[in-house]
């Protein structure tokens, strides 16, 4: 060590802290040497001249790009505003922020508690202006590597869907072949029972009578063991949400899509969020190649199956159903004594007026049979009997208001 390496004995009453961080837990199983290393620390601090060392591994597995949440940085910085830590020693300036933000934060910390930061090339004090900028260089140069990675990366995989070779997830039938690429799962039942839902959705142009058909024929659809790989299948009773999800995706029609949702970014407790997967309409895709394989239908009838499902939507503004009106007193109001589920409401007669509440949610969805069904006419009278009753003293005061202002502005106008 040179004169210039020399550690006060102040700060070396002091402990000292090895930060310790790998970005993914693939990093944590595989690169071992990276972790051997960073361990190291504790014998340079050692040697350094510090008799107690403490180390946070807590963010073994966390990225320091400043969307996730580190609880072992938030320690060590617990730490250094406390005035407990005379030293921070890292692999690297990238093992402690990837984000500019999270960098000069602790640099300033350590300035304001003289507290050193040490990696493998030297000892640096933030409280001396040569020292604080090669820090910030430091921080500066790590923050846009991360992004020139990023960036790279992203390119790649554009690249690659662009020309229609990147392996993305696939929905049950079909399988990524080591061999021969994309193709039918060789399960014959499997493709079997999503030929049916397109046969039934034919011949019957509505998702939910395609449900009722397949369950009181005992329909079963496949669904992954470990609800993540096409590798093995349970076979469960049918359901809406799959008769729905095959409808709709695009890869049964032969197309070969990429880009289909968006990230969005919010601030949460001074923190950046990013969520993904929020849909995005067909035009917006960043990738769309029809005809890329082979496909269950066609994309003409692909087309014709989401302009009816669009006409069969309730929820639809300007949709065939979507201006029903909405007379019950109580909608959205009741819930099934039974199962829990809200209730829905229906309307009967010409013109349709006469209420109904029933528990329709089990039938809609997996074809069960309903809980209740009772009409809406005595239950509204009966409400609104009540309500009347619990706002009835208040109704003289609610009428002699505008009278009583009213009579303020005619004497207001008669004084001037």
């Amino acid at each position: 060590m040179t004169s210039a390496d020399l550690l006060p004995a102040a700060v070396l009453k002091r402990k000292a802290v090895v930060y310790i961080r790998q970005s993914t837990p693939g990093q944590v199983q595989n690169n071992l040497e990276s972790q051997r290393r960073q361990y190291e620390l504790v014998d340079v601090a050692r040697r350094r001249g510090f008799t107690k060392v403490e180390v946070i591994d807590d963010d073994l597995g966390r990225s320091a790009s400043g969307t996730v949440a580190r609880p072992g940085f938030e320690r060590l910085v617990a730490w250094l505003c406390a005035g407990e830590v005379g030293a921070v020693l890292c692999f690297d300036a990238s093992r402690l922020a990837r984000n500019g933000r999270d960098w000069h934060h602790l640099l300033e910390l350590c300035g304001l508690v003289e507290a050193r930061v040490i990696d493998l090339e030297g000892v640096y004090d933030p409280c001396r202006p040569n020292d604080r900028l090669l820090l910030g260089m430091k921080g500066s140069i790590s923050e846009f590597e991360l992004g020139v990675l990023r960036a790279r990366m992203l390119d790649a995989i554009r690249a690659k869907a662009r020309r229609g070779e990147l392996r993305i997830s696939v929905p049950i039938g079909y399988i990524w072949h080591r061999e021969m690429g994309l193709g039918f799962d060789p399960d014959l039942r499997i493709q079997q029972v999503i030929r049916v839902i397109f046969a039934r959705f034919r011949e019957l142009g509505s998702a939910r009578q395609v449900l009722l058909s397949m369950v009181a024929k005992q329909v079963h659809f496949p669904r992954p063991s470990d609800g993540k790989t096409l590798v093995a299948f349970e076979w469960t009773p049918i359901r809406y949400c799959n008769v729905i999800t095959v409808l709709k995706n695009p890869f049964y029609a032969g197309a070969y899509a990429y880009g289909k949702g968006e990230k969005r970014t919010e601030i949460v407790d001074g923190r950046a969020r990013t969520s993904y997967r929020h849909p995005k309409p067909l035009e917006e895709w960043e990738v769309l190649l029809k005809d890329h394989h082979d496909g269950y239908i066609d994309w003409a009838e692909f087309e014709r199956n989401q302009k009816q499902l669009a006409v069969n939507a309730y929820s639809t503004v300007g949709g065939a159903k979507s201006g029903r009106g909405g007379r019950a007193l109580l909608a959205g109001l009741l819930s099934c004594g039974r199962c829990g589920r809200r209730l829905m409401v229906g309307y009967s007669g010409r013109p349709p007026g006469q209420p109904a509440y029933r528990c329709g949610r089990a039938n809609q969805m997996l074809g069960l049979p309903r809980c209740l069904t009772f009409g809406g006419l005595r239950v509204d009278a009966a409400i609104a009997r009540e309500l009347l009753r619990a706002v009835e003293p208040m109704a003289i005061e609610a009428a002699w208001r505008p009278s009583r202002a009213i009579w303020k502005l005619k004497v207001k106008n008669s004084a001037s």
